[in-house]
């Protein structure tokens, strides 16, 4: 039995999921947001 079969890390796949959901979900609003606050300044 190797090192990787005796540490068994049990982890739900839905909180991965939810995770990097919002974490994308986030970036994306920071985004749009800068590119907002940039237009309004522009004008």
């Amino acid at each position: 039995m190797n090192q990787f079969e005796k540490e068994i890390i049990k982890r739900n796949d839905a909180t991965d999921s939810a995770v990097g959901f919002i974490v994308s979900f986030g970036f994306f609003a920071t985004m749009f947001i800068i590119a907002t606050v940039v237009q309004v300044i522009g004008r």
